[in-house]
This record gives structure tokens, sequence and C-alpha cells, in this order.
């Protein structure tokens, strides 16, 4: 999905800084193109900003999202969430960053919350980076608490997991 959406301004570099941005952010573009996140509207020339470019590009890039059905549908219903990760040792909750041998292998969430589960443990969330927006993609797992050195060695022992961190 993400080359397709590359794919779409592949003529216009700046204008995929944009779109990066827009969809790691779960930004909207609402009907009338302005950026948004849930009811709450982000300035374009900050967006600009953020990914060095001019604010007109981020107009171009809006006005471009909405000529497109495709694109205009993504934009409208893309979503962000909290992510726990960062705050899930204030929480008292447990954090497992999985590094996988490889990221688009079918099965790595199944495998490792199979053995989480074994445990006892709960999994309260799971994010995991798209192999096509980033070289190095990894899963994280948040658990209702910390996770102990035995179930890091079996989760090491999937074939598919090539390193794990716990916080």
């Amino acid at each position: 999905m993400w080359k397709m959406l590359l794919e779409k301004f592949e003529k216009h570099p700046a204008q995929q800084k944009v779109l990066k941005i827009l969809f790691e952010r779960g930004f909207q573009v609402s009907k009338d193109g302005k950026v948004t996140s849930g009811k709450i509207d982000i300035a374009h020339t900050q967006l600009a900003k953020e990914a060095g470019v001019d604010r007109r590009v981020v107009d171009a890039t809006t006005d471009t999202i909405l000529e497109d059905e495709t694109l205009r549908n993504i934009f409208q219903n893309v979503r962000s969430i909290p992510f726990l990760r960062d705050v899930a040792p204030a929480l008292g909750l447990g954090v497992i960053i999985i590094t996988p041998e490889d990221a688009a292998t079918v099965g790595i969430l199944s495998e490792v919350s199979g053995v989480i589960a074994a445990h006892g443990i709960s999994i309260r969330q799971a994010v995991s980076d798209d192999p096509y927006f980033t070289d190095k993609a990894k899963m994280t797992i948040i658990t209702d608490s910390k996770i102990s050195g035995d179930t890091v060695n079996e989760i090491l022992n999937i074939k598919s997991v090539k390193g794990v961190s716990i916080y």
C-alpha cells in the first residue's frame, strides 16, 4: 500500500515528505483541504516546517489527496491511536520490543502472543511498524505486567524473532 501511495507522488518528492508525515501521524485531510487530528486543525505552516518544505507544498499535497478517490478515502478515514510504549513503565505495564528476522514473515504476532499468553500475561496493546515504511520494522507489545527472563528466552527461541528488548 505504501508503494502505491508514494507512486501517486513520484514526481513530487517534497509532497512525498508531507504524505509520509500525514500517514505516520494518522492525520486526516478534511473535505475542505484542512489537515486535522480528529476535530483539531493542524496548521499547514506547522506541517510544512516539520516536513522541511514550503506551506504551498502542503496545500498541493492536500489538493492532490482530495482529487484522488483512493487517497481521499484513506486520508479522510485514517486515525491516530495513543501509543503506550513510552508511558507504560509509569503505568506499571510491561514493554516488549521484538526485532524480527524478516518483518514480512506471517505469524510473528501470533507466535509471540502465544508465548506471552502461556505465561498468563495479558496483552494491552500491540503495535507493529509497517516494513514498507521503515527498514528496521519492530513490533512493540504492551503487557499488563513486566515480562520475566523465562518468557524472554522463550520468545527468543521463536524462529522469526531476531531480538527482544524489554523495559
